[in-house]
């Protein structure tokens, strides 16, 4: 359980991971300030969490865009407090995902989505984490982060191991203010985000994947640790993938 009134600031939210997230500490005594671009999708998630007794705020925002990171997290402050937790599940890729097809805007895209995204709202909520001497830090990578994944693609592999590297360093540069990070690198989840695959899996490949709520519990795991314990890393594969492969 979370001492009373933390704010836990999930971002990417609407769907999958995130919304499971949400689902997952909504009975905690957390209030969930829910982000993403889908304001519509974020309203479903919060009255799920209010139905089953939690708390929780809709802060629609453009992760890959400053201003609108700043204006979210100070709306955050306003309506719930300062942040003392934030999850990160937005993520994208694309298509074109082979060096033949590599398409440079694209790159960009997924970088910044996947990455940048994410040091724009660490480098946000630090210095509140800081003042107050504490603060978790939970990042979304991928099994495609942690081992080569040849159906990933370029952009998506890169960032995603970038996130490693990222945390990595937050928790040797911020350990000493009580922040603690960790990276959750996920194999496959069957979520909407597979369907922009250049092949699409079949029902039969999907029943064999992870669900947005086996990745949901890790991070309940990870954010209900106590204080003083850093989880680094986590690696979570379906137990079918190492029997048909990825």
């Amino acid at each position: 359980m979370s001492e009373s009134n933390t704010v836990t600031w999930i971002i990417g939210a609407s769907s999958g991971v995130g919304a499971s997230s949400a689902l997952a500490l909504a009975a905690s005594g957390r209030v969930l300030a829910l982000s993403g671009r889908r304001a519509d999708a974020l309203e479903e998630v919060r009255a799920k969490v209010e139905h089953q007794g939690g708390t929780a705020i809709v802060v629609p925002m453009d992760a890959s865009d400053d201003d609108s990171t700043r204006q979210a997290l100070d709306r955050v402050h306003a309506e719930a407090g300062a942040v003392a937790e934030i999850v990160f599940c937005a993520g994208m890729n694309v298509t074109k995902r082979h060096w033949d097809k590599l398409e440079i805007a694209e790159f960009q895209a997924v970088v910044e989505t996947n990455l940048t995204s994410v040091a724009r709202g660490i480098t946000a909520v630090l210095p509140e984490m800081r003042s107050r001497g504490r603060g978790r830090v939970v990042v979304i990578s991928s099994w495609a982060g942690w081992a080569f994944g040849r159906g990933a693609g370029v952009a998506y592999s890169a960032s995603k191991t970038g996130l490693i590297s990222l945390t990595e360093s937050l928790n040797d540069q911020e350990s000493a203010h009580g922040i603690s990070a960790t990276v959750i690198c996920p194999g496959d989840i069957d979520t909407e985000f597979v369907d922009k695959r250049p092949t699409v899996p079949d029902a039969a490949a999907r029943s064999r994947m992870l669900s947005p709520d086996d990745v949901a519990r890790a991070v309940a795991f990870v954010v209900d640790s106590p204080a003083e314990v850093c989880v680094n890393e986590l690696v979570i594969s379906p137990v079918h993938s190492h029997s048909y492969g990825k």
